[in-house]
């Protein structure tokens, strides 16, 4: 069940994340035994110890000197190899399954994309990948295994010390089991939650506002915003680092108090025991092995009640993962419909909003078809783009329809789609590789000739020849090494190299000057022989080599005569 603000509640995300195990389960349980035994022995050697003070001391023991030494030390070496199995066993399950979580963000990514990665910040998706990724790591390696190990470790010191000393001593390690495993984790929880999740979501924003600030360095720069900027990274940071200290406080407050009910309820043991020997209910040496064996199985539960420093930030990260991972998207792919060889497309009626009652696009009518170009002319902001992405299925229309080859679009198969219809958005990205690489995206086993082919129609050949390495000089990161300009044409390459019959271009020409303008809309009109062109643009000029043109006012469309 989730909590207000939508957030899930800490039970349901660590179901959700113990699922995540699945054939891992069996690694999980083998880390439990081996974790078990591991206390087990290292509590034994304090235990045989105890046990020899008692034979001192007059206790009816059947063990001799040596083998109780013996098995001491045997405990002790037998307690690192248990150790080493253990940590082996959780820390590849948590790698594995880091692994496993990544693949799934980046396949939920894809499923989410276009539409709903449009409207989250890249930077907290880049903190999810890495740093919210990396805390799920101390569920799986720090937290499942030591809470059922604390479980296992816990019942087996109580029947021990209510067969060996007493059940009364049984019952005072029970109160503090519970009292350090249960109550203090419980109430140091409640405490680290707000400042837990206020943190995560804190780092996230600070990521996702630093990342921007270095992809716009450049027009930081040229605006003269940098002290600007740079007293917005250095608020985020000390809000970020208040949020740090308030949850190291809390955190520091927690050991205190666990470290203070362990001392507590040790004082307590030790307490009844000497009670229980005055009372003459067992003897000294039974008294010892009893107060020993519980003094030192405190460990396990001791690291229970230290969980909550980190479960607050594990459970804000799982939570943002496991939402994205559950995020349903706009639209879903369309696999068992039908395929197409684009020869036409009909739309007719179309209605889109993307809130109710703020309609964008209303009864849209408009044709396209092989060999030729049907320009979309309108202002800024009035659904052109909005348009085109329909014509792709990056949302489901609300109304109307659009066909092609007489399919209406909810009928074809999304591979089929994209193979038929090349979308050259305003921005172009490019990849930090080579101008070739970038460009084989839209068709890698192209061969040279088709590249450079490609690229003359895009008015952009020239200027890769021209550079130092030509087709194998890098792009950059995001593509700074060129404008915008040449990015456009580029992109405007991928989409002649990649074929298809309907090439959708939105403001092809809006950073480029008038001689490449030219130069573009020169081989636009050589291509539509063989394919059709929806041109978008605002610019009255560029609809020139359009068949038809149609206006978009107020998210409606007339044909222009």
């Amino acid at each position: 069940m989730k909590k207000q603000g939508g957030r899930m509640s800490g039970g349901r995300i660590m179901a959700s994340l113990i699922v995540l195990l699945g054939s891992l389960a069996y690694v999980m349980v083998f880390a439990v035994i081996n974790g078990s035994l591991g206390f087990v022995c290292s509590m034994g050697v304090t235990v045989f110890g105890a046990v020899g003070v008692a034979k001192a001391l007059g206790e009816q023991i059947a063990l001799s000197y040596g083998v109780i030494i013996g098995m001491a030390v045997g405990l002790g070496v037998l307690r690192g190899g248990l150790r080493f199995v253990e940590q082996y066993c959780n820390h590849y399950i948590a790698f594995k399954l880091l692994a496993v979580l990544r693949d799934k963000i980046f396949s939920a990514l894809r499923r989410l994309c276009p539409a709903k990665l449009e409207s989250k910040q890249k930077g907290s998706i880049i903190a999810m990948l890495t740093s919210d990724i990396e805390t799920l790591e101390v569920f799986y390696a720090h937290t499942v295994s030591p809470i059922c190990i604390a479980l296992t470790v816990s019942a087996a010191v109580m029947i021990f010390v209510g067969l060996v000393s007493s059940w009364w001593l049984a019952l005072v390690a029970a109160i503090g089991y519970i009292a350090v495993g249960i109550v203090a984790p419980l109430i140091s929880s409640s405490a680290m939650k707000e400042a837990g999740v206020k943190y995560r979501a804190c780092f996230s924003a600070f990521n996702a506002y630093f990342l921007d600030s270095i992809k716009g360095i450049k027009d930081i720069v040229l605006n003269n915003a940098g002290e600007t900027r740079k007293r917005g990274v250095s608020e985020r940071s000390d809000t970020l680092s208040g949020y740090t200290r308030e949850l190291k406080y809390k955190i520091a407050n927690a050991t205190a108090a666990t470290e203070f009910t362990v001392s507590f309820m040790t004082l307590i043991a030790a307490g009844a025991a000497v009670a229980l020997v005055a009372a003459g209910e067992i003897s000294i040496g039974k008294a010892i092995i009893g107060v020993v064996a519980i003094f030192g199985s405190f460990g396990p539960v001791i690291a229970i009640s230290a969980l909550p420093g980190n479960l607050t930030q594990t459970f804000a990260s799982g939570d943002r993962v496991l939402k994205l991972l559950n995020e349903k998207p706009v639209v879903e792919n369309i696999e068992n419909g039908e395929d197409f060889l684009f020869e036409d497309l009909e739309v007719k009626d179309l209605c889109f909003s993307y809130e109710k009652d703020k309609e964008v696009l209303k009864d849209i009518c408009l044709n396209a078809k092989r060999g030729e170009i049907v320009g979309i002319v309108g202002k800024s902001g009035c659904g052109k783009s909005t348009l085109l992405k329909l014509l792709l299925r990056f949302w489901s229309k609300d109304g109307g329809s659009i066909s092609y080859c007489g399919k209406d679009i909810e009928e074809i198969n999304s591979s089929s789609l994209t193979d038929n219809v090349t979308m050259v958005s305003q921005s172009t990205y490019l990849f930090d590789d080579t101008i070739e690489e970038n460009l084989r995206i839209a068709k890698e086993d192209a061969t040279e000739e088709e590249l450079e082919r490609a690229c003359r129609r895009a008015s952009v050949h020239d200027f890769i020849v021209s550079l130092p390495e030509g087709y194998e000089t890098r792009a950059g990161a995001l593509g700074d090494n060129l404008s915008a300009g040449e990015k456009q044409r580029i992109g405007l390459a991928r989409a002649f190299l990649r074929g298809s019959g309907l090439i959708l271009l939105d403001e092809p020409t809006s950073n480029v000057d008038s001689i490449n303008e030219g130069m573009i809309l020169r081989s636009l009109a050589e291509q539509k022989k063989d394919k059709a062109i929806i041109l978008v643009s605002h610019r009255e000029s560029t609809m020139a080599i359009a068949d038809r043109v149609y206006r978009i006012e107020n998210g409606r469309i007339k044909e222009e005569k």
